[in-house]
């Protein structure tokens, strides 16, 4: 059976992106770098609105306010594009342009269950705030990873990550540190029905 991750890097004020900012904010580090290369090979998943931005990256488009890709950047799109990817949306058409991707215009919620009852391995969320919630809801996620990068983009956050969500609770299973600033949390998470009347068990 395969198992779900959800995984986000965000501001520490729970922001996805911030307009005008570089990707990781520009504050990866050599540590933070060497454990990306060292991930295991995942199958991502990811909805229309992320590959639509992703796969421009890949195919040369910069982000807006950079002249260029910085080196990190070039890589981290590089590998994406070398990796197993399904994207889940209604308004796409086929066959997709970006190497090793599949459509699935399906409903997400049962093509994710299916894929976790059929297959080995891991699938990993990019990006694709909306999907992740409702995987979420939908009792799916086994793991919930957060990478908390040291900014506060109040003025030019976009995509606020936690909007809509049920309540949930977080059972830590790891954490650390890369490069003396940038956190690392991952979690079990179980959504709840309501409030718990002390503290989550």
């Amino acid at each position: 059976m395969a198992e779900l991750l959800v995984d986000f890097i965000t501001s520490l004020d729970g922001y996805a992106s911030g307009e005008g900012w570089p990707g990781f904010w520009g504050l990866e580090g050599p540590e933070y770098l060497a454990w990306l290369g060292e991930q295991p090979e995942v199958t991502y998943l990811m909805g229309a609105n992320t590959y639509r931005l992703m796969s421009g990256f890949a195919a040369g488009e910069v982000p807006s306010g950079q002249d260029e890709f910085r080196a990190e950047e070039e890589a981290s799109v590089d590998q994406l594009t070398r990796a197993s990817k399904v994207v889940f949306s209604s308004s796409l058409e086929g066959p997709l342009t970006w190497a090793n991707s599949t459509l699935v215009s399906d409903d997400a919620v049962e093509a994710v269950r299916g894929m976790k009852e059929n297959g080995p391995g891991i699938l990993s969320t990019i990006g694709s705030l909306s999907l992740c919630r409702s995987l979420l809801e939908a009792g799916l996620v086994d793991r919930f990873r957060v990478g908390m990068f040291p900014v506060i983009t109040g003025a030019t956050g976009a995509e606020r990550i936690y909007d809509g969500y049920p309540d949930v609770a977080l059972e830590m299973i790891d954490h650390r540190t890369f490069d003396g600033r940038i956190q690392m949390v991952e979690y079990r998470p179980r959504v709840l029905e309501h409030p718990p009347l002390g503290a989550p068990a």
